[in-house]
């Protein structure tokens, strides 16, 4: 007999304002808990140091997760120059200084390199998979890594102030797996003064957007109430990009168990990866071809 899960069978997005010093599985725990929820999972992965939208899929939501990660992102941070650590951020060890300082038109000139599709090495300290292990386990462990560049894409990225000479801040909108922590520590290197992160908030991710989210002292005054539920979004939110195609009755029950379903009306051409709707409620997402919708995943609501 299969072993009952715990919690309830709830669907929906929670966005959190993440605050500095957690885990993003820590906020994951503490909203599964807080809404008793079977399960849980987020969009991307938030340093411990680092603040802003951690976007909590809950049920059914997790299957859109990929939805989500896939989109872009929106980082303001501070970079502080003079000093390389073995992190890339504030966190870690300083093990380089220097006495150089950029001015402000050596940074803007700069900027140019990291904009557009880029090949960016990962941190030392993150969580790439080496062999089966994370990253960050084997720096851990005192051995240095030839990690190998991965592209990006670098939508903008500007410096919006300049508080001292120490000093720069940025905002970046970037696609997946941008690592702020690189940009701070290759634009130091770039400018031959050494550089890392001291503080990073993401903004926005995708479809969510710091402000509007919870805190999690937020989180633990509702726990296990009805006004915590109200602040789900639906699950449907992280399939913004993606064109809904509204579904027959028939093609609704055949999506269900698997098997394309007949589509009524829609904005998706042949082949492109859609959505199916009936009577408002997701049913799938799926690639849609001659008139139906082939499912890849299929929501149990």
């Amino acid at each position: 007999m299969a072993r009952k899960k715990k919690g309830r069978p709830i669907s929906g997005w929670l966005v959190v304002d993440k605050p500095a010093g957690i885990k993003s599985t820590s906020v994951v725990g503490k909203v599964r808990w807080a809404l008793d929820a079977q399960k849980a999972g987020h969009a991307g992965t938030l340093d411990p140091a680092a603040t802003g939208v951690l976007a909590i899929a809950l049920g059914e939501a997790t299957k859109t997760v990929p939805f989500v990660t896939d989109a872009m992102k929106g980082y303001r941070f501070l970079v502080t120059f003079g000093a390389a650590t073995d992190t890339d951020d504030a966190e870690g060890t300083v093990i380089e200084t220097s006495d150089m300082r950029p001015g402000d038109a050596e940074i803007e000139a700069a900027l140019g390199a990291f904009r557009g599709h880029i090949e960016q090495v990962p941190p030392q300290y993150s969580a790439v998979k080496i062999e089966g292990e994370r990253a960050y386990d084997i720096a851990r462990g005192g051995e240095a890594m030839d990690l190998a560049a991965r592209p990006l894409f670098v939508e903008s990225l500007e410096m919006i102030a300049r508080p001292d000479a120490d000093h720069a801040e940025f905002e970046m909108v970037c696609g997946k797996g941008g690592y702020v922590r690189s940009i701070a520590r290759d634009l130091g290197l770039a400018l031959g003064c050494l550089g890392h992160v001291a503080w990073l908030r993401r903004e926005w991710s995708g479809p969510f957007v710091a402000a509007e989210g919870l805190t999690l002292e937020q989180i633990e005054a509702m726990a296990r109430t009805p006004e915590l539920e109200a602040h789900l979004l639906p699950l449907q939110v992280a399939l913004a990009d993606l064109p809904e195609m509204i579904l027959a009755p028939d093609g609704a029950v055949r999506l269900k168990n698997g098997n394309p379903g007949r589509v009524l009306a829609g904005d998706a051409a042949p082949g492109d990866q859609a959505w199916g709707s009936y009577e408002g409620q997701p049913v799938a997402v799926g690639t849609y071809i001659g008139g139906e919708l082939h499912p890849n995943r299929v929501f149990n609501l």
